[in-house]
C-alpha cells in the first residue's frame, strides 16, 4: 500500500508556527522521518490565506526537497497556488485534490492533465458530502467522466470515498466501504485513498479505531492512505493486514519489519 505522509500540514498548530516562522529545521525533520518510515508521497499543505499560500507552498516544497527525494502530494484547493507550486517540484507530484465541484474541476483538472499528475478525487460536490453511498458514487461518475474527457488515465486517479467521523454518524464506516466497493466495480483501474484519522475524530482512544478501520478498508480495496507513517502500531497493523490478505509475497515485508523492530515483540509474543 502507498503511504502518503500526512504530517506537513499547516492546519496543525506546530506546523503552522513553523511555516510562519520559516523554521526550516522543524519541517525538514518531519520530512526526513516520514520518508525514512516508508512514505511513497509526502503531503505538503500550507493551510495559509489564499494570497499567501503560493509563497508558503513553494517554501515548503523547496525546504522538503532539500533533504528528501520522495515525491510530493501538493495539498490545496487553490488552483493559483497549485499552478505556481507545481513549477517548483523536482518530481511529478500528486495533486490533492479535485472533486465534483465545478470550480475545482475547471481550475485544477487542466493542471493535472498538463503535468501528467496523479490526483486525489473526493466523492463530494458543491452540495458537499452526502451521507448516502449511492450519491457519493454518482459524484465519482461525474468526476471520472471529466478526467477521461481530459485524457487522464484511470490509473492516475485516487478516489477518496471520504471517511467521516463516527462520532456524528455511526454508519460512516459502512458508507465508506459501500462507496469504495461500488466505485471499484465500476472503475477497476482506479486507486483508492483516505484521510485515515478522520474516522475517529472526536472519540477517545483514536488509534484503536484508526487501526481497525485501516484493516477493514484494505480488505475492501484501499491501496493508499494519508496517515501518520511515524505511528509504529499503525504500521504494524498495516503490515499484518497486507500479509493476511495475500499481498506480501513470501511474508518478506512482515518479517523484515519485525527484524527492524517495527513490532512490539512483547505484545506480539515474538
Amino acid at each position: 500500500m502507498e503511504i502518503i505522509g500526512e504530517k506537513i500540514n499547516g492546519t496543525r498548530k506546530r506546523v503552522a508556527q513553523a511555516i510562519a516562522e520559516k523554521d526550516v529545521e522543524f519541517i525538514q525533520d518531519l520530512a526526513r522521518r516520514q520518508a525514512e518510515a516508508g512514505s511513497a508521497w509526502l503531503d505538503v499543505n500550507a493551510g495559509t490565506h489564499p494570497q499567501q499560500e503560493p509563497d508558503d507552498l513553494v517554501w515548503l516544497i523547496e525546504t522538503v526537497q532539500a533533504v528528501v527525494d520522495t515525491p510530493l502530494c501538493l495539498d490545496s484547493a487553490n488552483p493559483q497556488a497549485l499552478a505556481i507550486a507545481i513549477k517548483a517540484v523536482n518530481k511529478t507530484p500528486m495533486i490533492n485534490s479535485i472533486s465534483g465541484e465545478p470550480q475545482r474541476l475547471e481550475g485544477i483538472l487542466p493542471l493535472v492533465a498538463e503535468h501528467d499528475c496523479r490526483v486525489i478525487a473526493l466523492a463530494m460536490d458543491e452540495k458537499k458530502i452526502s451521507a448516502d453511498s449511492e450519491a457519493r458514487v454518482a459524484v465519482v461518475h461525474k468526476v471520472m467522466a471529466a478526467t477521461r474527457a481530459a485524457g487522464i488515465p484511470d490509473e492516475h486517479i485516487y478516489v477518496d470515498p471520504l471517511a467521516m467521523t463516527l462520532s456524528t454518524n455511526i454508519q460512516s464506516g459502512l458508507i465508506f466501504f459501500d462507496t469504495l466497493r461500488a466505485v471499484h466495480a465500476a472503475y477497476p483501474e482506479v486507486h483508492f485513498t483516505v484521510g485515515l484519522s478522520n474516522i475517529s475524530f472526536g472519540l477517545p482512544a483514536r488509534s484503536y479505531l484508526n487501526r481497525a478501520f485501516l484493516t477493514l478498508a484494505l480488505q475492501a480495496g484501499l491501496d493508499s492512505a494519508i496517515l501518520d507513517p511515524l505511528d509504529q502500531e499503525l504500521q504494524a497493523a498495516l503490515l499484518a493486514a497486507e500479509l493476511l490478505l495475500g499481498r506480501d509475497r513470501h511474508c518478506l515485508n512482515y518479517t523484515r519489519a519485525y527484524r527492524a523492530g517495527v513490532f512490539n515483540k512483547s505484545n506480539g509474543r515474538g
